[in-house]
């Protein structure tokens, strides 16, 4: 694009959000083409978007280091200043498919010439590219003395700031307002802070200038939708990406420039401060407290940045355009030309200068001459999109330019190769991104049509292969820095009324606030998803002890209201509970007596509310009150005798020790009070369903299978032990190893098995009643043998009973008088051989 002397040219200086791009934009559609050339590839591409919705595809081209889009004779080119084309003695021919000049040409955020690597390119196209009718430099009011004495024919417009912009001090990374924007100057510190925000919000998006333009708008349209409310970036998004921030946080006031480590110029700091607050939208800007060393801002820059008030720059960085390609030495010579005007200074040495210098140490390279030095020099500006250094890159130079330097092509085994190795979405972050910007160089070579042989093809498959790469990059991000869950419950948590999200319980108990599942309900007993992080789960527990107290209260109100049927009784290791449908609602603990223990409700529902927890409360003391009445009635019955002053002294002590026992006694433990009954209080005892039995006194409607579950797990409750494995229902006999004296099961010890006393009485009322008859066996075979009663477990019982075996006959010998022992201390000598003799 040659330059005009007839065309208007015109400054645009102002702060950000003074809408000078959008200003562009609108020029260059207005004209029958034009050029605008923008310092990143991702603002190129934004803008790209914007003016193909404009035009259309067919009349838009994109045109970038590593992306190439050019439709047969667009009339608007997007691009990066290094790729606007116009002659820069690095190409040496026309740019492909486009006009030869274009009526409009725009330079976005000129007052990068004073940068130290691309300064002198935006220095070289604000002060060479043209449009034949209108030019626009865009920029900083900084630049406005540079313009004055560079163009003094160009109209300067200076256009203020559409919002007002605001400090609002340093700010704890979890009191950042929502809508934030977090800049850092390390690809570590923008992961850290990430992270930072993934557990204390819930995620942020993260911008990079390393990203593609793919991950990158995935990760800007997270933020833009609301998904997470900040993201956290690199100084990139101070050259004009347009997001919708409301404050911008410094991590840091110092960053590392390729040279040596300084702080941010108030320029800088104004550039990126700037993004907060779009059009009329006002914006803050403030640190973050986590800048080290770094001082904060001063008054000095805070009142800079407020009211734009920038120091004028008074150079900018140059290059000679103006090549000799005789050879090397000469090329080398005219790029370090000085220059002229005291206004401008010479660039420092960038990366490709600094690479050809390091392949001219070659004699062999430094003899290469004219269209071979052009075509160096043109190698030479493969950008190092990896960061490796000139040392290492020269290499890659080198080998390209092997295959091209002659006229020839890479081949392209060893093209695929390469490109192949790279496509590859395994690995972390740091993987991916560093093979992202490997296929950037190959993305960049596979655009140049002297350089490929067959191009289109490359251009599609390294396209395709940073397609992948952006995905799973993009994926990897959002796994790790976001957690919408997390996200949605923080924005929740700062909801009232009819904004908070609606929380619901699915059939399967599963509890989601909005769209984010949080965890189950079972019962009344929340618990965390299990996918959640340890760090989430203190929030989560949070939301639903804010969210879930109604849908408690509904259910507790539901089972106050509920039949008996809807509770039962459960045993287990850690006690005996009242259940509903498998949930605990409270354990039962020792109380005033056997029958009347006391309820502890489970600790899941102390997130009742006091009125609703105290009902349901006393619906558990009415069911358990009524299971007691109905499944040991004749206990209740007997415990109401223990305390009947109507009764005999007998019966009320017969009574009150069988109902302390659970209603199963051995008799010789009742033998002083039975000894002291009258007929009259035996016959009272027999009304209240008391068995008096030869070897046990006991109940027997307690024998049935509900009754003895009752009453084993009431002698559970009350000794503290856990609860014996019930037996079968109707099981006779039990195995030696069953536990069934510890929670009072009505069976009896006979040598290595267990009988029911019920039938251990049977045997003895038939053995009494032969002796009475003058009988010679008194064994009752049949029901012996029914049972499953060994010889050996016969001999016991009838032992018990008070008959001895002399040979083959049974011989009544009365039983043994309980005599009175003495009582032997623990640790006693003589009590171990007491213990044993028993």
């Amino acid at each position: 694009m040659p330059r005009g002397d007839t065309g208007l040219v015109r400054a645009i200086l102002g702060p950000t959000n003074t809408g000078k791009t959008h200003l562009a934009i609108e020029r260059m559609c207005a004209h029958s083409s034009g050029v605008i050339g923008f310092p990143l590839r991702l603002l190129a591409r934004e803008v790209y978007d914007r003016v193909v919705a404009i035009k259309g595809e067919k009349q838009v081209a994109l045109i970038t280091g590593e992306e190439r889009i050019v439709p047969p004779n667009a009339r608007y080119v997007l691009c990066t200043a290094e790729s606007m084309p116009i002659s820069t003695g690095r190409s040496d021919r026309p740019a492909e498919g486009l006009l030869p000049d274009f009526a409009f040409a725009a330079i976005d955020e000129a007052q990068l010439g004073i940068d130290p690597e691309r300064g002198h390119v935006f220095t070289d196209r604000m002060m060479r590219a043209r449009g034949r009718e209108e030019t626009l430099i865009l920029g900083s009011d900084t630049l406005k003395p540079m313009v004055r004495a560079l163009l003094p024919d160009a109209e300067i417009v200076s256009r203020p700031r559409f919002s007002t912009l605001r400090y609002a001090g340093s700010t704890k990374l979890s009191r950042l307002p929502p809508r934030s924007a977090i800049v850092a100057f390390s690809a570590e510190q923008v992961y850290a802070l990430a992270e930072m925000l993934r557990r204390f919000r819930g995620g942020a998006a993260v911008v990079m200038g390393a990203l593609s333009p793919a991950t990158r708008n995935s990760q800007v349209a997270m933020f833009q939708r609301g998904e997470v409310d900040y993201l956290v970036a690199t100084d990139a998004i101070g050259m004009g990406l347009n997001m919708d921030v409301t404050h911008v946080a410094f991590a840091g006031l110092e960053k590392f420039d390729g040279r040596r480590e300084r702080r941010l110029t108030i320029s800088e700091m104004a550039q990126i401060a700037g993004r907060a607050g779009r059009h009329q939208r006002d914006g803050t800007f403030g640190t973050l407290g986590l800048t080290g060393d770094d001082q904060g801002l001063s008054e000095e820059e805070i009142q800079a940045i407020e009211d734009h008030r920038f120091r004028p720059l008074d150079f900018l960085y140059w290059r000679n355009p103006n090549l000799d390609f005789t050879d090397v030495k000469s090329l080398i010579g005219s790029l370090e030309a000085k220059p002229t005007d005291p206004l401008l200074r010479a660039a420092p040495l960038a990366v490709d200068l600094a690479v050809l210098k390091l392949i001219a140490e070659d004699p062999a390279m430094a003899d290469r001459r004219g269209v071979q030095a052009r075509r160096l020099w043109a190698v030479c500006g493969l950008p190092d999109f990896r960061k490796v250094g000139p040392m290492h890159h020269a290499r890659m130079v080198r080998r390209l330019f092997s295959y091209i330097g002659e006229g020839g092509h890479v081949p392209p085994d060893w093209f695929a190769a390469e490109v192949t190795r790279l496509d590859n979405v395994n690995g972390d972050i740091e993987m991916l991104a560093d093979r992202l910007a490997g296929v950037r160089s190959w993305a960049y070579i596979a655009h140049r049509a002297d350089w490929m042989a067959d191009p289109a093809r490359w251009t599609a498959r390294t396209r395709e292969v940073e397609a992948r790469l952006s995905d799973a990059l993009h994926e990897r991000l959002t796994q790790r820095f976001v957690d919408r869950r997390t996200a949605v419950l923080v924005r929740d948590i700062g909801a009232k009324g009819a904004a908070a999200l609606p929380v619901t319980v699915a059939a399967d108990g599963e509890v989601s606030v909005g769209p984010e599942p949080i965890g189950h309900l079972a019962g009344f007993e929340f618990k965390v998803d299990q996918s959640a992080r340890l760090a989430d789960k203190r929030l989560l527990l949070a939301a639903a002890e804010r969210r879930l107290g109604d849908e408690l209260d509904r259910r507790a109100k539901a089972l106050i209201d509920a039949d008996d049927a809807a509770f039962a009784l459960a045993a287990d290791a850690d006690g005996v509970a009242i259940c509903w449908e498998g949930h605990r609602l409270a354990k039962l603990a020792p109380g005033r007596s056997l029958l009347e223990p006391a309820i502890r409700t489970a600790r899941p529902l102390d997130r009742l509310s006091a009125e609703v927890r105290a009902a349901l409360r006393t619906r558990l003391e009415q069911w358990l009150e009524r299971q007691v009445h109905r499944h040991l009635a004749p206990l209740v019955a007997l415990s109401s005798a223990a305390t009947d002053r109507s009764a005999s002294s007998g019966v009320r002590s017969v009574a009150a020790m069988l109902t302390d026992a659970g209603g199963v006694l051995p008799r010789k433990a009742l033998m002083s009070a039975i000894g002291a009954l009258e007929q009259a209080d035996r016959q009272a005892l027999h009304k209240l369903r008391v068995r008096l039995g030869a070897l046990d006194v006991f109940l027997p409607a307690l024998l049935k299978p509900a009754a003895q579950y009752w009453r084993a797990a009431l002698a559970a409750v009350r000794s503290g032990e856990t609860m014996p494995a019930m037996p079968n229902a109707g099981a006779a006999t039990l195995p030696a190893d069953h536990d069934a004296r510890g929670a009072g099961l009505a069976y009896r010890r006979l040598g290595r098995s267990w009988i029911r006393i019920d039938l251990a009485d049977r045997l003895a009322s038939h053995a009494h009643k032969v002796r009475a008859a003058g009988g010679a066996d008194p064994v009752d075979r049949e029901l012996a043998t029914s049972v499953g009663l060994d010889e050996q477990a016969v001999e016991r019982l009838m032992q018990e009973v008070g008959f001895a075996k002399a040979g083959d006959a049974w011989r009544w010998r009365g039983r043994r008088s309980q005599r009175e022992r003495p009582e032997q201390r623990s640790g006693n000598a003589f009590a171990g051989l007491a213990q044993l003799k028993r």
